[in-house]
């Protein structure tokens, strides 16, 4: 199975507020997050993490990594740098980029942290904007139905497979 997630944030107390997420403390998020997780993806599953794992913080970054199961892409996030400095990524990734071009199943994919509007392929996987109607690429991103934003907000808080992306999606530009 293939699985794509955007802007876990694992760490990072702020972004409950910023992004009205439904925890008590990041210490109850990453929980929450990591067994979302592990509840749906195998070891033998792959997850396209399309930026924002973690953000900078005092953390056991190899810790978590090794309780994510899957076999794992990263699309590096704006706030990825600093933590990938810490750790050995070719432990725990298959690939580490800045866009990443895929074939999932009929389908050609970009994958992109920051939404952008000229794309190979027939869909755009991105994240950053998480929840954010007010951002700037929001008034073009909702006319993209090919635009398929992957942030966990979106997408119930765990990784998610294309039809699970396109059906949220479609659920969030109603809302």
């Amino acid at each position: 199975m293939i699985y794509y997630t955007s802007d876990l944030h694992l760490g990072h107390g702020n972004i409950i507020r910023h992004c009205n997420r439904p925890f008590e403390s990041a210490e109850a998020m990453d929980k929450a997050l990591i067994a979302n997780w592990n509840s749906r993806v195998t070891p033998l599953d792959t997850v396209y993490i399309v930026g924002d794992l973690f953000f900078p913080s005092k953390y056991d970054h190899e810790a978590v990594l090794k309780k994510l199961k899957g076999k794992k892409y990263l699309i590096i996030g704006n706030h990825d740098k600093n933590w990938m400095k810490k750790v050995d990524l070719s432990k725990y990734f298959i690939s580490v980029q800045n866009i990443l071009n895929i074939t999932d199943a009929e389908h050609t994919i970009t994958l992109s942290h920051r939404p952008i509007m000229d794309f190979n392929g027939d869909y755009l996987i991105y994240g950053h904007i998480h929840n954010n109607k007010n951002d700037d690429a929001w008034p073009a991103l909702k006319t993209m139905p090919n635009a398929m934003n992957a942030g966990v907000e979106v997408n119930g808080y765990m990784p998610v497979t294309f039809d699970e992306l396109v059906r949220n999606n479609g659920i969030f530009r109603m809302d």
